[in-house]
């Protein structure tokens, strides 16, 4: 399934890219081998930190606050990291989008249908009609099958659920894009308010609260 989504998104870079309307406009690309060294490409220049992983996995970890720290604002769910760092910078200076972990485990048990969700929302049925019809793929209509079938018959991580809330949300990110002195306050109390999340801390409670250790002084 990995593979397949990497293959969409090469896919999609295909026809955006190439797209005479908006080649030299927009860019979809997917960065190789990502890595922690590879990454100090890419967190210094972002300017929208996308963690969308679902509320209540703890899948949002240490990438979105290096991507705070470097100044980008983040659109997120109230997971992992992403809930400590809206408390830091302030829910004003955070794109909260999505269900909680409470909604999120309160869904799964009342019988979670995606399909459902799809029947209902005419921008999400069109979206993933346009990936089901070949389109992407040469006229192969079964490459990404898969892919959409997982999504309106399993959708563990509860994708389309959290669709419009994420697409409503997008649209106050390029709201306040149009405001550059706006956005750069926000990115600048980002940047300031993220001494929490510095190794010396980390390092500090571990040895008080997991490792029960204490400095040792070196002559």
């Amino acid at each position: 399934m990995a593979k397949l989504i990497i293959k969409l998104i090469s896919c999609v870079s295909d026809l955006v890219n190439n797209d005479p309307d908006v080649h030299d406009r927009l860019k979809v690309v997917f960065f190789p081998d990502f890595n922690v060294q590879n990454a100090q490409h890419i967190y210094p220049a972002a300017d929208l930190s996308e963690q969308i992983s679902t509320a209540g996995l703890e899948a949002s970890g240490t990438g979105n606050m290096k991507f705070s720290m470097n100044g980008a604002l983040t659109i997120g769910t109230l997971d992992g990291a992403n809930v400590e760092i809206r408390e830091e910078v302030g829910a004003e200076n955070f794109f909260l989008f999505g269900l909680d972990a409470t909604q999120v485990q309160d869904m799964k048990t009342r019988g979670y249908n995606p399909h459902g969700i799809y029947e209902q929302n005419t921008t999400l049925r069109e979206v993933l009609d346009f990936i089901s019809s070949g389109t992407l793929a040469a006229g192969d209509k079964s490459l990404f099958r898969p892919l959409v079938d997982n999504l309106l018959w399993h959708d563990p991580f509860l994708v389309l659920a959290d669709y419009q809330s994420y697409i409503d949300c997008q649209a106050e990110v390029s709201k306040l894009w149009g405001y550059t002195e706006a956005w750069t306050r926000k990115s600048i109390l980002n940047v300031a308010r993220m001494g929490k999340f510095s190794s010396d801390r980390s390092i500090n409670d571990y040895c008080e609260m997991v490792w029960k250790v204490k400095p040792v002084p070196v002559d």
